[in-house]
């Protein structure tokens, strides 16, 4: 009887059916290649996780020294310190908890307690060789401070100076405010918002030696309602003095700009050197710009799909240090749809656009259109400097170049993205980009940006852009998708550390660590290495490894570009086939005439589409079954509708992906007839108790009836070893009391006559375990 229970086995452990679309192969190009859960990351050792601490929570402020070989990370009343081979072994914290006397202000003036105020770490910058500066929000009354680390990693050192100063300027009062600030030559560089409120939002400049500085206050002109989400110091030229400073925000749409409420994305320039001016726009920047940010896909009617809701930004470094990549993460703010994109953008476009015509307001309408009038010198925005002549300081500057800078500082055109699209696109998931780092990856075929994107439900994507027919048409290969914290919260934070492979990942919840690349889980095939078409991983000739492109191997096989197996492990064929026994699943498996069983094939990948074969026996051809004979073709596998005599034989599962095809899953199946059926009838009563589960199993009239049978069989289980286990209890400390009092054994006697009894009730189950265990099982 070892079969009925080991079919039942296999059909209780069935997933809910979904049959493929005539156009499967195209959905499953959108698909992650391999999906990794929470579990499956831990069990592989590809995940390190710090569930954060039972008093604090936000860790979302990030800085990597990989000088010093630790991550440093800000959160709610804390900053860790950790290391960056393992974020679990070594690390060391320093609590920076609100005042109580801040806490019961904060909680006077109405603010949540648990949830406002607290000190939630904000900013964490470099500010010399032995000290960051670190700010937070001081329960609505933001603080700041420096926090020594030491100049060489063996002088772990760790610790918060006593001295603090007003934050104000630097990090926001509310926590729930994004900020961005970088300091640069003693400066911090911060757009944030001033005040309690949360309504006077501006672009600073503090510390160091000169007046503090920011932008015009309450003109929505300049800023309106903005999130500011990075900061970033780009040369102009070769000359120091025209170095500028970039802001990338999102804001509320400037009036008349957009009928009804909308969100824009901006980027926003103003010069490092700039000192305000000297009548007007005193202690203010006289070089601010801002352009907006376009990501969008072009519609058929002419209407754009527009993602205006920036999330975060990175700065992909090329040889020219003037001239990095922008990577953009966007979503949108639609109600009809729900999406996510990513958009690359070249400092030419960008720079090109704050040379051209700045935003005016006129007309009947009051309606923004490009300035035609004449533009007064130097123009407003450039740097003074001798690579332009003439001013040494923007206090210097004419009273018409200020007064201009004050009342135009939006540009017309906008910003377009390379190729006038998004590079990714997600529309209709269930979840949203959050975060994104890219890395540069050297290949056999050329370099390829490889990105990390975050997600809103604590996943990782890894993404390739792959070009199609040249560099500038790009297709994006979705190589991974991995869960990355025990439950959905989502990626607030990502750092990447080139020395060490790793990806940082901060939440609400905690700290992960993953990575870069996992060659080993593609297969240990040529043919698999090279369809996962990852710029990390190669064939070396004996496994699935990382590429190293200083190493002279003959037999290295890689192919990114079109991930064509046939004409990369062609020569190997004989070696994969020899390899991929190890990997084959051989079950066999006995079905019931006139009823239906399942055969479940699942392959690795997720891009694979997966095709049957029937051999009756030996001497016969191999047949493709097709969906009208009877079979239902889905994701998981075949259902045979009805079987019978005829179905008995090898059913061969097939995966073909990239025009490759391999053998996945070999199924014997043995249909038993009625005759034989009628035997079994008349066996002994624990042996019709076990075929009338398997007979209510196999005849069931819907899948919701496997489910309840599945309960149930599992909740018998459940229930005898709980028995069994009380039992056990139980007799162990009627034992214990025999030592101290002689007169129980009478009792200690009675349970062991009850558990004979147990023992004698389940000799029938007993064997059936035996024969389990003595079934054909998969390889």
């Amino acid at each position: 009887m070892g079969f009925f229970w080991n079919i039942i086995v296999l059909l209780c452990s069935v997933p809910v059916l979904r049959t493929q679309g005539s156009n499967v192969q195209q959905t499953k190009n959108n698909v992650p290649r391999l999906k990794l859960s929470y579990k499956e990351m831990l069990e592989s050792n590809n995940l390190v996780t710090f569930e954060g601490l039972s008093n604090s929570s936000s860790y979302h402020t990030f800085l990597m020294d990989e000088e010093k070989g630790r991550l440093v990370v800000g959160a709610k009343d804390h900053v860790f310190s950790f290391s960056l081979v393992n974020i679990s072994h070594d690390f060391t914290q320093i609590p920076w908890p609100a005042s109580p006397s801040r806490r019961d202000e904060c909680k006077w003036a109405g603010k949540d307690l648990s949830r406002e105020c607290s000190n939630f770490i904000k900013v964490l910058q470099p500010f010399n060789q032995t000290h960051l500066y670190v700010c937070g929000t001081g329960a609505f009354h933001p603080v700041c401070s420096y926090l020594e680390v030491g100049k060489k990693p063996e002088d772990n050192v760790f610790r918060l100076e006593p001295h603090v100063e007003n934050g104000r300027g630097k990090s926001p009062y509310d926590p729930r405010l994004l900020t961005a600030s970088m300091l640069i030559d003693g400066e911090l560089y911060a757009g944030t918002s001033a005040d309690f409120m949360g309504r006077d939002f501006a672009i600073f400049r503090t510390l160091g030696k000169h007046h503090p500085i920011r932008t015009e206050q309450h003109d929505s002109r300049w800023l309106n309602d903005p999130r500011f989400l990075g900061v970033h110091l780009i040369p102009e030229s070769d000359n120091p003095e025209d170095d500028k400073i970039y802001l990338f925000f999102r804001e509320s749409a400037m009036d008349g700009e957009h009928v009804g409420k909308a969100t824009h994305a901006r980027i926003g320039q103003l010069c490092k050197n700039d000192l305000g001016g000297h009548r007007s726009l005193v202690n203010k920047w006289t070089t601010f710009l801002k352009a907006r940010l376009i990501c969008s896909v072009p519609g058929s009617n002419g209407i754009d799909t527009h993602f205006d809701e920036l999330q975060d930004v990175f700065l992909m470094s090329t040889k020219d240090p003037k001239s990095p990549i922008v990577y953009a993460v966007f979503t949108t703010s639609s109600n009809i749809f729900k999406g996510s994109a990513v958009c690359m953008y070249s400092m030419t476009d960008v720079r090109r656009v704050f040379l051209g015509p700045y935003a005016h307001r006129d007309g009947p309408n009051y309606q923004w259109v490009p300035f035609q009038g004449r533009v007064p010198y130097p123009r407003p925005g450039t740097c003074p400097s001798k690579t332009f002549g003439g001013f040494d300081t923007t206090k210097d500057l004419p009273d018409e170049v200020v007064t201009f800078a004050r009342s135009h500082p939006a540009m017309f055109n906008p910003v377009y993205p390379i190729n006038n699209r998004p590079i990714i696109v997600k529309t209709d998931k269930d979840y949203q980009f959050t975060q994104i780092v890219v890395d540069k990856v050297e290949a056999e075929d050329g370099q390829y940006d490889v990105m990390f994107i975050g997600t809103d439900i604590g996943t990782i994507l890894k993404v390739v852009s792959v070009p199609r027919g040249s560099w500038h048409d790009l297709e994006e290969v979705l190589l991974e998708e991995m869960t990355v914290f025990r439950e959905p919260t989502a990626i607030t934070a990502m750092e990447l550390s080139t020395k060490q492979q790793q990806l940082y990942l901060g939440s609400n919840i905690g700290v992960s660590q993953m990575p870069l690349h996992r060659c080993e889980v593609y297969g240990k095939a040529c043919a698999e290495c090279c369809l996962a078409r990852d710029p990390y991983c190669a064939w070396d000739g004996a496994e699935c490894s990382r590429y190293f492109p200083m190493a002279k191997r003959r037999t290295r096989r890689q192919d990114i570009r079109n991930g064509d197996p046939l004409t990369q492990c062609s020569d190997l064929q004989h070696q994969d086939e020899l390899s991929g026994q190890a990997t084959l699943q051989d079950k066999t498996l006995y079905g019931v005439e006139n009823s239906s069983t399942f055969l479940e094939c699942s392959p690795k990948s997720q891009r694979a589409v997966t095709y049957w074969q029937f051999q009756r026996s030996a001497d016969d051809h191999k047949q493709e079954i097709q969906s009208e004979d009877g079979f239902v073709h889905t994701e998981q596998g075949l259902l045979i509708r009805t079987l019978a005599k005829k179905d008995s034989g090898v059913y061969l599962c097939q995966a073909v992906e990239h025009g490759f095809m391999q053998t996945v899953l070999k199924v014997t199946l043995e249909v038993i007839d009625t005759e034989r059926l009628d035997d079994l009838l008349h066996q002994s009563p624990n042996q019709r108790l076990w075929y009338r589960d398997f007979l209510s199993l196999v005849n069931h009239p819907t899948l919701n009836s496997v489910d309840e049978f599945c309960e149930q069989i599992w909740k018998r289980e459940r229930k005898h070893r709980k028995q069994k286990a009380h039992l056990v209890q139980q007799q162990q400390q009627q034992q214990q009391k025999v030592v101290v009092n002689p007169h129980n054994h009478m009792h200690v006697a009675g349970l062991a006559a009850k558990w004979k009894h147990l023992q004698e009730r389940q000799k029938g189950r007993n064997r059936r375990t035996h024969e389990l265990e003595r079934a054909p099982r998969s390889v």
